[in-house]
């Protein structure tokens, strides 16, 4: 519910923002771009102090400093009459960064062996809010305008503590490796080229999301004459189909191992949606195919790109990939709306769409050297109490075991992170091991 209400708050200004904002005093293409994705610059600044500063303080006091944060910059943008206000309040709610705070409270609520549900529970509340923040977001403007729609996510933050209020109090645990950035590795991390493929990927998926805003509510009121209370009923239709859509292309590509050349074939169907849209003016069955397209590509990419990250993450590292990956969205988002909008007003709308082709085309100009993805998968096992010394030994012998193919040792947690080859490995022979705790199961 916490993901939802921020994520909401985020994102239901992308359908109208371009449109409502024009009345703004001072309001250029630039600016209004530069509002619009100016959240993600704050983002990708705080959500690693805060993340430290939690395991600090505690969990609850930082995410209602977040909260509180993301209501004082709803009621500036709400109450503003300026495009600089808007640009202040747009980034102050972006400094309510919150995001790795929650998942951190989400590790110290969950058992090991419920972690991962909880964690694709919340991904997929993510993908949810922001199909339903494109359909509600023109319906609440025609009723409310655009100071209203900012407000309500004042009252967004405050249901946001409500929950908070009650959620337990416990313990902070051990910081994991596995959802914890690790500063020391963080150079690892940008050495490995298949992890910096998908960190390019991420930049470019929401760079085009972003620029895609800052035109396709004004290309659906300016050239195809449709008022900004009916937009939602198109976000509809396209957001459903497409959700319905890319469920087979996630199955078929796990289960046959072509998750590369599906991957590889929404990347090219991103390029063809917006390229068609740059170099042509098509009809309005035409748009919304196109729409259609650039939206059945997205869902499957944002779908599939954390799997591939915590695949391809050495053991043990898979938080400090997965800060970096984040911090490439968040920055992929704000260059999507300031270039956009800056783009927009030299070059108008084909120029956006051009600047997303090219985006498109350089994405998977760099998939094509990506090597398909290993069927693994991460498991973090207890360990009866060793020391320093037993390091070497203890993963020589694990290394050792079949299926197994990447060891890291954490003597502060007595715990081993493997990266395993899920056709081969065992789980009953680990659990056997004599190096198991009896903690794992």
């Amino acid at each position: 519910m916490l993901y939802a209400f921020r994520m909401l708050g985020l994102f239901v200004i992308l359908p109208v923002f371009m449109l409502e904002g024009a009345a703004l005093e001072g309001a250029t293409p630039a600016l209004l771009g530069f509002a619009l994705g100016v959240y993600g610059l704050s983002q990708a600044l705080m959500q690693v102090p805060f993340g430290l500063l939690s395991d600090r303080i505690g969990r609850k006091p930082v995410i209602i400093m977040g909260l509180v944060l993301f209501a004082l910059g709803g009621l500036i943008a709400g109450l503003s009459t300026s495009v600089y206000g808007v640009i202040l309040g747009r980034f102050l709610q972006g400094a309510g960064a919150i995001a790795s705070v929650l998942m951190a409270f989400l590790s110290d609520l969950t058992q090991e062996d419920n972690r991962t549900k909880a964690m694709a529970a919340v991904g997929m509340t993510i993908g949810l809010t922001f199909a339903v923040s494109l359909i509600l977001g023109p319906f609440l403007t025609e009723h409310f305008g655009l100071s209203g729609l900012f407000l309500s996510t004042v009252a967004l933050s405050v249901a946001g503590a409500v929950v908070v209020s009650r959620l337990p109090n416990v313990r902070i645990q051990v910081s994991r490796r596995e959802h914890a950035l690790s500063f020391p590795e963080v150079s690892v991390m940008l050495r490995n080229i298949e992890l910096r493929r998908l960190d390019f990927g991420i930049f470019a998926l929401h760079f085009m999301l972003t620029a895609t805003f800052v035109v396709t509510p004004k290309l659906l009121a300016d050239r195809y004459g449709i008022e900004v209370g009916q937009h939602g009923w198109i976000y509809l239709a396209v957001m459903v189909t497409a959700f319905i859509g890319m469920v087979p292309f996630i199955i078929i590509g796990e289960k046959k191992q072509k998750v590369k050349t599906f991957f590889l074939a929404a990347v090219l169907l991103l390029a063809v949606s917006v390229g068609f849209l740059s170099f042509t003016e098509p009809s309005l069955t035409g748009f919304v195919i196109c729409l259609f397209a650039f939206f059945l590509s997205f869902n499957f990419l944002e779908a599939t790109l954390p799997s591939l990250i915590s695949r391809i993450a050495p053991a043990g590292s898979r938080g400090t990939a997965m800060g970096i990956y984040s911090s490439s969205q968040f920055f992929g988002a704000f260059l999507g709306g300031a270039v956009g909008g800056s783009l927009f007003g030299f070059y108008g709308f084909a120029g956006v769409y051009g600047m997303s082709l090219l985006i498109a085309l350089s994405w998977w100009v760099v998939g094509l050297g990506m090597l398909p993805p290993p069927n693994t998968k991460s498991i973090v096992l207890p360990l009866k109490p060793f020391a320093s010394s037993d390091c070497e030994r203890i993963a020589s012998e694990l290394q050792g075991m079949k299926g197994v193919e990447d060891v890291t040792l954490v003597v502060e947690e007595q715990a081993a992170y493997l990266k395993v080859n899920k056709a081969i490995f065992d789980d009953q022979v680990l659990m056997q091991h004599p190096l198991a705790s009896s903690a794992y199961s």
